[in-house]
């Protein structure tokens, strides 16, 4: 595919089953089916309004299970064929295939326990991480027909979550530089102010390539999360064109953001190999 039809202009907000999505449609041609719920059509309230996909907010649960329902209608199948895990903002890749299906889907307790990607090489079984600021990460080798997706925040993104799920989809037979990337909705560093033990963080793991996702903000920084992960994607050896963002940020109207107030809900990034 050619880096017009890789750019981030190709992301859209559409109508999918009951809920509006962002949609990438040129992964489809890939074999995955991937999108990024929005805000709307769901059924929660007040600061949770509207369709929020987490259980661990505190939220009223049914209306949860609900929200997760109609979001599953976005990829034509049913919440019983969702897989989540408790994000830990740590770097462990989960592998899941068909028997994982439902795990976490109605209730936090069977979730998959301590994992920030999930990484699989079977058709059906759904993707999804939760997300309200850090980056939504897809990760697709289409020849070796293995998918991820991943939960990368600051913490994530200089710890390496995105390294290690490159090695566990390797050890599935992927390849980096085969690998597809895509990094949806994440807060603007124009507003992710951050203090000095990120930035020390950032260089301990970014080198000379944390002064690209770092601007000085008085005594504190700006940080660029999502071009952290690119960063991170790149060192892992993904081609510089395989790497395709998004327009929006979570300061978009369509998106929940945890830094913009709290308590808030989670959209999700739901994927599956067809």
């Amino acid at each position: 595919m050619g880096a017009r039809t890789l750019g981030q202009d190709s992301a859209a907000l559409v109508r999918a089953g009951e809920v509006e999505v962002l949609s990438w449609p040129w992964l489809a041609d890939l074999g995955v089916d991937a999108v990024v719920t929005t805000r709307a059509h769901g059924a929660s309230v007040g600061p949770y309004r509207s369709l929020n996909l987490g259980l661990h907010v505190g939220d009223d649960p049914d209306a949860v299970a609900e929200n997760r329902r109609r979001a599953a209608t976005a990829l034509g199948t049913g919440v019983g064929d969702l897989v989540f895990a408790r994000q830990v903002h740590g770097t462990r890749a989960a592998v899941v295939g068909r028997a994982e299906a439902g795990r976490g889907a109605l209730h936090d307790r069977d979730a998959l326990d301590a994992a920030d990607a999930l990484v699989t090489a079977e058709p059906g079984p759904v993707l999804v991480t939760l997300v309200a600021d850090c980056s939504p990460v897809l990760l697709v080798d289409p020849e070796a027909r293995v998918l991820a997706t991943v939960h990368a925040g600051w913490r994530g993104a200089v710890a390496g979550v995105v390294r290690s799920t490159l090695d566990s989809m390797a050890a599935l037979g992927a390849r980096a530089d085969r690998t597809i990337a895509v990094i949806g909705p994440t807060v603007s560093p124009a507003v992710y102010v951050v203090g000095p033990e990120v930035e020390a963080a950032a260089r301990t793991t970014l080198g000379a390539g944390a002064n690209r996702v770092l601007r000085a903000h008085g005594d504190r920084f700006r940080f660029d999360v999502a071009g952290a992960n690119r960063l991170q994607l790149r060192a892992g050896g993904v081609g510089v064109g395989r790497i395709v963002g998004s327009s929006f940020t979570t300061g978009d109207e369509h998106f929940f953001s945890d830094r913009s107030g709290r308590p808030c809900g989670r959209f999700g990034l739901l994927a599956r190999l067809r």
